[in-house]
């Protein structure tokens, strides 16, 4: 049952990131997390129609408001470290030229020696493709293959070409390459998305909604792989967004991965037990600081591994 573990680094409102970022980094990898995940909130729109995840009348969480950018905190971790992945779960790929972001990519990962894990999404809010999207969200998961697209052809050997609806290469060195074949993991909600994840890409971002529920899809994700005769292993990172509390939630409301460290260890096992091979678990919403932070994190993980995970 013993899985790889990673830690969520701390983007939201409540941290230095300049300060914090490295610091926590820091910790996780000594104490033995094997890899440094960021999320992508472009911004907190304060007059919108749209609720959370595009479900009408649910709000967004306070949490939201000033997340700092995905990229910049993935470098500020990876100069402040030396053996753990660093990776994107997700990254709001339609939000971005994909040259730009493919030679951004390329870089960090030339740079860390080849820890960088690409974790892609189309993103559900509207606001942030008013404000930042090359594209218009009807066209999202045209956008999502043309990034993939355009990043496997910057990340290749030379020269580059390249001809879609928004990046168009014509015979160029495209430098500095890759360390070595940057993974691409995609989140799948839908049938569409689910193809696009067994032809294109190498692994899956789930999100948490119960060990049944994940056994269930990642069953079904791995059967249409078979059908679509793919014969590369399908690689997995299970995001678990925990709401710890110092004390145990004694009610029959408990969500998933909330309470206390014991509480959080024990759904990890269940979601062990699935066969995902990668387990990321993000404290910083429900937690005061950084120093905090790194305790609850030490916690989980000498009590995750306590217990077999």
């Amino acid at each position: 049952m013993a899985i790889r573990l990673g830690l969520g680094l701390p983007q939201n409102r409540q941290y230095d990131i300049g300060r914090d970022v490295p610091d926590v980094a820091r910790a996780a990898e000594e104490l033995g997390y094997e890899s440094l995940w960021v999320y992508e909130r472009a911004l907190f729109p304060l007059h919108t129609s749209q609720g959370l995840y595009g479900v009408e009348g649910l709000a967004w969480p306070d949490s939201y408001r000033g997340v700092a950018e995905p990229l910049v905190t993935l470098t500020l971790a990876a100069a402040a470290t030396s053996r753990a992945r660093v990776g994107t779960s997700v990254l709001v790929a339609p939000l971005h030229l994909p040259f730009q972001l493919a030679k951004a990519l390329a870089t960090l990962d030339a740079a860390t020696g080849g820890r960088v894990v690409a974790g892609f999404g189309t993103g559900w809010s509207l606001d942030e493709y008013a404000a930042s999207a090359p594209r218009p969200f009807e066209e999202r998961g045209r956008a999502l293959d043309e990034m993939v697209d355009v990043c496997r052809a910057v990340w290749g050997a030379d020269p580059v070409s390249y001809e879609g609806a928004t990046t168009r290469i014509s015979s160029a060195v495209v430098g500095p390459k890759p360390a070595r074949p940057i993974p691409i993991l995609l989140a799948a909600n839908s049938r569409a998305a689910r193809r696009r994840l067994v032809d294109k890409a190498d692994g899956w971002l789930p999100v948490v909604a119960g060990p049944d529920q994940l056994a269930k899809q990642w069953g079904e994700l791995r059967e249409l792989a078979d059908e679509r005769g793919r014969t590369r292993p399908l690689q997995a990172v299970l995001r678990a967004n925990a709401d710890y509390s110092p004390k145990a939630h004694d009610g029959k409301d408990r969500r998933t991965f909330q309470g206390s460290v014991d509480q959080i260890v024990a759904d990890l096992v269940a979601h062990a037990e699935v066969g995902v091979p990668e387990i990321l678990v993000d404290l910083q919403s429900s937690v005061r600081d950084a120093e905090e932070l790194k305790d609850v994190a030490a916690q989980l993980y000498l009590a995750a591994r306590a217990a077999g995970v």
